[in-house]
C-alpha cells in the first residue's frame, strides 16, 4: 500500500514537472480589438443566455416528448396490455419504453420534419429570430394536438382559471392546449385498454369457475390461467394487432 502510495504521488510530481513549462507557454493571448467590441457590445452575454436557455431545454426535452407527442397513449395501453396477461417484468419496463419511443417516431415522424424545415433550420440558418422559431416551430405540434384534443378537456381546464378568459377551440393558447391534450391522450388511453383487457378477464372468470366446479378452491386462478393467456397472445399475435390499431388511430 505504502508502494502504490509513492509511486502515485510520484507521477503526480512528475505530471506537475512536466505540465509547468505547457502552461507558462499556453498563456492566453491578448483580447484583440474585434473580441473587445463584441464584449463591450454584450456578445458575451447574449451567449451565456442562449446557452443557458440551451442547456434547460435539453433537460426538459423528455418532460416535452411525453407532454407534445402520443408517447404517453402508447406506454399506457402497452402497460395495461401487460398487466392484462399477467406478467409483472415480461417484456421488462426498459424494452415498453423503446417499443413506444420507436413507434411515437413512426407517427410523429411527419411532425417533426414539418417543424424541422419550418422553425429550426431557418434559424440555424440565421434567418429568423429565436422567438419566430419557437412559433413556426410549435405549428406541426399544435395542429397535432388540436385533430385529438377532447373539446370538454379545453372547456373545463379553462373554467378552472382564475381569470375568465375567453376561449376559441379553433385557436387555444399552448398552456391550455398542452395539458387538455394530455389528459385527452390519457382518457383515450384508458378507453383503449379497458377494450384489450377484456378477453384476459374472460379467460380469468373461465379458469376460476372451471376450478371451483372442480372443487380445486386452493389453486390461484392466476396460475392457472397465465399460459392460456400467453397462448392467447401468441396465437392472435396480439402485440403487433395492438400496436398498428395505435397507429392507425393517428392516420
Amino acid at each position: 500500500m505504502r508502494r502504490i502510495s509513492t509511486i502515485i504521488l510520484g507521477g503526480l510530481f512528475i505530471a506537475l514537472i512536466a505540465t509547468g513549462p505547457v502552461a507558462a507557454q499556453g498563456a492566453p493571448a491578448p483580447v484583440d480589438a474585434a473580441m473587445g467590441a463584441e464584449l463591450a457590445a454584450g456578445g458575451l452575454t447574449e451567449r451565456i443566455i442562449q446557452i443557458f436557455l440551451l442547456v434547460t431545454v435539453l433537460s426538459l426535452a423528455p418532460g416535452v416528448a411525453m407532454m407534445v407527442t402520443c408517447l404517453p397513449f402508447i406506454l399506457i395501453v402497452f402497460s395495461i396490455l401487460r398487466q392484462g396477461i399477467g406478467l409483472q417484468q415480461a417484456p421488462p419496463n426498459m424494452l415498453i419504453v423503446s417499443i413506444a419511443l420507436f413507434l411515437t417516431y413512426f407517427v410523429m415522424e411527419p411532425v417533426f420534419k414539418d417543424a424541422w424545415a419550418s422553425g429550426v433550420q431557418p434559424l440555424l440558418e440565421q434567418e429568423i429570430s429565436e422567438q419566430q422559431a419557437f412559433e413556426k416551430t410549435m405549428t406541426p405540434f399544435k395542429t397535432f394536438m388540436q385533430a385529438r384534443v377532447d373539446s370538454e378537456a379545453l372547456l373545463t381546464l379553462n373554467e378552472s382559471r382564475v381569470q375568465d378568459v375567453a376561449l376559441n377551440l379553433d385557436a387555444p393558447p399552448l398552456s391550455l392546449l398542452v395539458p387538455a391534450f394530455v389528459l385527452s391522450e390519457i382518457q383515450r388511453a384508458f378507453m383503449i385498454g379497458f377494450v384489450v383487457i377484456l378477453p384476459f378477464l374472460v379467460i380469468d372468470l373461465l379458469v376460476a369457475s372451471i376450478l371451483m366446479a372442480m372443487g380445486m378452491m386452493m389453486v390461484p386462478p392466476a396460475i392457472v390461467s397465465l399460459p392460456f393467456k400467453v397462448a392467447f397472445i401468441v396465437l392472435t399475435n396480439g402485440w403487433v394487432a395492438v400496436s398498428g390499431a395505435l397507429i392507425r388511430g393517428y392516420a
